[in-house]
């Protein structure tokens, strides 16, 4: 690469500029040179102040998450258990903007493969194993043979069975991860250059660990078994059921492996718990995870409804509104949606205060927040991570922190989701003043209104489904933090005498 490419960059083609730019940031890795990748950041700068088609500023995001990696790995210090990772942040940052950018879709598919492969990379990396799959899924959709989706899904999995506290579960997710990791070592999958050694020696030494500790092929045939679990008795239950399964919407860490029928029941809850006998039988927060889980799957089926309505509903009948002539969407089933979207985004805030009063941070109960939570309550921002959490090897949580950082605050601007400015103003609209949705047949109102945020319905709808899949994830993510807290702590402080108090069922025939 040439040393003064900086100096070319300006009378070329987008998309030279762009692969000069490339080119550069891969010599300054090969080259560990700091002052290369500063150079590459300053040039895309400049070609992103260009006025770019919508292929190359995605390609345009993909380059600058490659730059952040390079910064990532020279760093001086790099604490696999540091919960704060800027570099990190700005990669996720990054790659999802390339993905959500309209020139996505135009770009070659093995560049699309690389894209989500390294966002799922991420994801995994800091904790986020249930979304990280879900994206390798969907690299491998667009190419079945991409053997670095392949062999990372499997690692995804293998991480996933650790964090949970049904062995059952775990060993199915072990054998998936097995499968996944032995598909990436078949003749088949494809690599993009021979670069890859490594990590295929780290695809081979996995699936040897998973075959010392399960018998693969008898966990195999459990799975195939699986198929004849039942979805419901009439044809609108299964139907239903059958739509939860496909966008992995049940609280069941099964889900994840596809649609499989056995997964089909919201059976995650919490684990068994130990608490001081002065501080009540029942500890609260058990009904307080029954509310959440209550709540989170009734703005599932409301969504559900929602967005399968065909036709207005009896009572939307004979109800006087006015023509204000600009499309806006009145109906039930519109409701339904604004209803879930209100419903999901509310459980982040009730997992904080969960947080708060399970690992006793003790901030003041008119203070806490999903993203706050985490930070020491007094001081100016940035303010410092608690040290109950700074390194904790609590990898759930440390998931669960960064699914945090998908919201805004004002206080808490550095996101890791694009859209997370304009979904915290959806919601406040939602909240306290008027959310309009439209067909899409018509351009969007411009005039500027403080109490009006119009929105296209089916964008509502899509950034719903994404807010619903988060809460979902979040509340597994809570549930498996709580096993990993419970135990570290029967491990470091020990039982001296412990009475078992079991819980029975709440029955669906109870359910009013």
């Amino acid at each position: 690469m040439d040393s003064n490419a900086e100096l070319n960059i300006a009378g070329l083609p987008d998309a030279e500029a762009l692969n000069r730019i490339g080119m550069l940031i891969d010599a300054a890795l090969d080259g560990k040179s700091p002052r290369e990748t500063d150079r590459a950041f300053a040039l895309l700068d400049a070609v992103e102040s260009r006025s770019l088609s919508p292929d190359l500023a995605a390609l345009a995001q993909y380059f600058r998450a490659n730059a952040w990696a390079n910064r990532e790995l020279m760093g001086a210090t790099s604490d696999v258990w540091s919960w704060e990772q800027p570099e990190c942040q700005e990669q996720i940052l990054s790659l999802r903007r390339a993905v959500r950018n309209d020139g996505f879709q135009q770009l070659p598919k093995v560049r699309q493969c690389q894209i989500l492969t390294n966002l799922a990379n991420q994801l995994d990396k800091i904790g986020r194993f249930i979304e990280a799959i879900e994206i390798y899924d969907r690299a491998l959709s667009l190419n079945p043979r991409f053997g670095m989706a392949r062999g990372n899904r499997g690692i995804a999995f293998s991480h996933y069975a650790r964090s949970l506290y049904d062995g059952g579960h775990a060993r199915y997710m072990l054998v998936s991860a097995h499968d996944t990791l032995t598909s990436a070592l078949a003749t088949d999958a494809i690599y993009e250059s021979p670069h890859y050694q490594d990590a295929q020696h780290a695809f081979n030494e996995e699936t040897k660990k998973i075959a010392e500790r399960v018998d693969v092929n008898a966990i195999r045939e459990q799975i195939a078994g699986s198929e004849q679990y039942g979805l419901g008795k009439s044809a609108e239950e299964r139907r239903y059921r059958t739509w939860c399964l496909k966008n992995r919407l049940f609280i069941n860490p099964l889900n994840d492996l596809g649609a499989l029928p056995i997964a089909a029941q919201d059976i995650l809850t919490l684990p068994s718990l130990t608490t001081p006998l002065g501080k009540g039988f029942v500890p609260s927060i058990i009904g307080f995870f029954n509310q959440m889980k209550q709540e989170f799957v009734s703005a599932r089926y409301l969504y559900y409804e929602g967005v399968r309505a065909t036709k207005p509903h009896f009572s939307d009948q004979d109800v006087l509104l006015y023509n204000t002539l600009d499309y806006p969407v009145y109906s039930l089933a519109a409701e339904k949606i604004r209803f879930a979207s209100r419903a999901a985004y509310s459980i982040f805030d009730k997992i904080s205060f969960f947080l708060n009063d399970y690992f006793g941070l003790r901030h003041p109960l008119n203070h806490v927040s999903f993203r706050s939570v985490w930070y020491e309550s007094k001081g100016k921002p940035p303010r410092p991570l608690l040290a109950r959490f700074s390194a904790c090897p609590n990898w759930p949580l440390r998931g669960l922190f960064w699914v945090s950082k998908d919201l805004f605050e004002e206080e808490f601007r550095q996101v890791t989701e694009p859209d997370a400015e304009s979904l915290n103003e959806i919601r406040n609209h939602l909240e306290h003043k008027y959310l309009q949705l439209h067909e899409g047949m018509t351009g969007l109102p411009t005039d500027p209104q403080a109490l009006r945020y119009s929105i296209y319905k089916r964008d509502f709808e899509i950034r719903t489904l994404r807010l619903i899949k988060l809460a979902r994830a979040a509340l597994i993510h809570l549930s498996l933090s709580v096993w990993s807290e419970e135990h570290a702590r029967r491990k470091n402080d020990g039982l001296k005498r412990a009475f078992p108090m079991p819980l029975a069922i709440w029955r669906d025939e109870w359910k009013q």
